[in-house]
């Protein structure tokens, strides 16, 4: 008996969490003999990103990957944490990944890759778009609250990959291999009766390697707490955090600015200031300036909108073949890592120049399944964030 409403990776891999009408087509297919037709299909983005977003982050390959392995086909793919934009530099739609092979083969495994893809990239996008602005800033992931429990690991993992810090969610901390990051909540104020007694009580009883930051706006005015807190800790407190409802909230940088002057007039200008609740793209760089260290970080990236991918084929028995609005036949991406310009061609042509500055250019997607084999290495989360934020430096928001 099912406890929870997730899928199981075996049903996912079957096919279970597909349409219906890919198990018909399968069906009509294989009755009327044409189910190992083969093909190429390739996977794009709608030329108009969520939010009017100029560029978005492939994340999900890996899953994409262990999801056709076993299957007789070929994925090409973009390496997982590119940085794309949704056309060529000539207007060209960009494939982020193609499948080759027998249609009837991988057909049905057709929603869950794009569920896989869509969800992520959306994800990992906002907290690319976020990292930018808070270049130098620590980010932490508070987001798995407002998501599924299931997908919690997931959602993590993209945000980290992304370019953030750290992540709240055990389980998530895991999966990328850091240790969760977080402190203490208003409850544990609240059950002590006491704002000094619970920072105390945290002061002894969790292991020191973990960073005393005081909650400091659970009862009392946030510059008194913050206070308080640094007196009862002293050089122990790491920083205090902010976490203002919006109700009582107000003009919320000038609250910092009072904390900040606060602990700096009574020598506690080493101890940091972070702030979460309604942290957004629109609100990092004024809280910035007005002297924040760091954010966490919840709904506005666990609730970004997705990449709205599709797939479709391009390519049958070797010819080029493709609906209205997308382009025939199996292509390659080439790129120009010093200009970041990108250009579409067919597949089997030789490497262009690059159009701007007559440089080298790269073929980005890459052989990682080979006849239902995975040939590709499968980078570290930690791999990954350092290619996404070395790609940050080079684009702009």
């Amino acid at each position: 008996m099912r406890i929870f409403y997730v899928a199981s990776d075996e049903e996912i891999k079957k096919g279970e969490t597909t349409d219906i009408y890919f198990l018909r087509t399968m069906e009509i297919l294989k009755a009327k003999g044409k189910d190992k037709v083969n093909v190429v299909a390739e996977v794009t983005s709608q030329t108009r990103l969520p939010e009017n977003w100029s560029w978005a982050v492939l994340c999900g390959v890996e899953e994409v990957l262990k999801l056709f392995e076993g299957y007789h086909v070929n994925v090409y793919s973009l390496p997982e944490g590119t940085i794309f934009r949704p056309k060529d530099f000539e207007g060209i739609r960009l494939p982020v990944m193609f499948i080759e092979g027998p249609y009837g083969e991988f057909c049905f495994l057709e929603t869950p890759l794009l569920g896989f893809i869509c969800q992520a990239s959306g994800i990992a996008t906002k907290a690319a778009r976020i990292r930018k602005i808070a270049w130098d800033r620590l980010l932490i992931s508070f987001g798995i609250r407002r998501i599924h429990p299931a997908i919690a690991p997931m959602v993590d993992r993209a945000i980290y990959i992304a370019g953030f810090d750290g992540v709240s969610c055990v389980l998530g901390a895991k999966v990328i291999g850091k240790e969760p990051m977080g402190t203490m909540p208003h409850a544990l104020i609240i059950v002590f009766e006491d704002q000094v007694e619970a920072w105390k009580a945290f002061d002894e009883v969790i292991d020191k390697k973990v960073p005393r930051i005081a909650l400091i706006d659970t009862y009392f005015d946030e510059k008194i707490e913050a206070v308080k807190a640094a007196e009862a800790l002293g050089k122990r407190l790491f920083g205090v955090r902010l976490d203002t409802p919006s109700s009582r909230r107000g003009n919320f940088i000038e609250i910092v600015k009072e904390v900040y002057w606060e602990l700096f007039v009574r020598g506690y200008e080493n101890v940091k200031i972070i702030v979460s609740g309604g942290i957004s793209e629109e609100n990092i760089k004024p809280l910035m300036e007005a002297g924040v260290y760091g954010f966490g970080v919840g709904s506005s990236i666990s609730a970004a909108p997705i990449i709205d991918f599709a797939l479709d084929i391009v390519e049958v028995e070797g010819k080029p073949a493709a609906k209205r609005g997308k382009l025939g036949g199996k292509k390659q991406v080439w790129r120009c890592w010093k200009c970041m310009i990108d250009k579409v061609l067919p597949f089997n042509m030789e490497k262009p120049k690059c159009p701007n500055c007559g440089g080298d250019m790269e073929g980005l997607l890459k052989p990682a399944v080979l006849n239902g084999k995975i040939i590709s290495q499968l980078p570290s989360p930690e791999e990954i964030r350092q290619y996404v934020l070395k790609q940050l430096e080079k684009v702009s928001l």
